[in-house]
């Protein structure tokens, strides 16, 4: 698949979103590109009480390396700053969405132009660019 993108979505049964990201059960974690998707993962982690422990928001975090958004009901303040810094865009949903239909709006984006927190994941993902030895040149930077 060309740029694909990975992202997970909060859910119990892998077909809509009904978990908030701290208490996540499971996540379902797919490969979206403009033409399609794969689920390559999902992950369980059990029952998990809403109590504001950090620890699991580290190990969720780890498992979600990679993706580029994690799509929930709802997410703390802490999980918020820890997903940004993990470079993972947190995405609240209402209770219910369909993950086949935030998949295809995804895949819409992907085909028209991805917005600008989508483009700014590719772009990380993609890593640095050449180019920017160039500019280095240009402003006489040597070694």
């Amino acid at each position: 698949m060309e740029t694909a993108i990975k992202v997970a979505f909060a859910s119990t049964d892998m077909k809509h979103i009904d978990q908030h990201f701290g208490a996540a059960e499971s996540f379902a974690i797919y490969a979206i590109s403009p033409d399609g998707a794969q689920l390559v993962e999902a992950t369980q982690f059990g029952k998990l009480a809403m109590d504001g422990n950090e620890d699991k928001l580290d190990t969720k975090i780890k498992v979600l390396a990679g993706c580029v958004a994690v799509y929930s009901q709802a997410v703390g303040a802490s999980a918020v700053a820890k997903l940004k810094a993990a470079n993972i865009q947190p995405v609240k949903v209402s209770a219910g969405a369909e993950i086949a239909a935030l998949i295809e709006a995804l895949q819409d984006e992907l085909r028209q132009g991805p917005t600008a927190w989508l483009a700014q994941a590719i772009k990380r993902m993609q890593g640095p660019s050449a180019a920017r030895f160039d500019s280095m040149e240009a402003e006489g930077w040597d070694e």
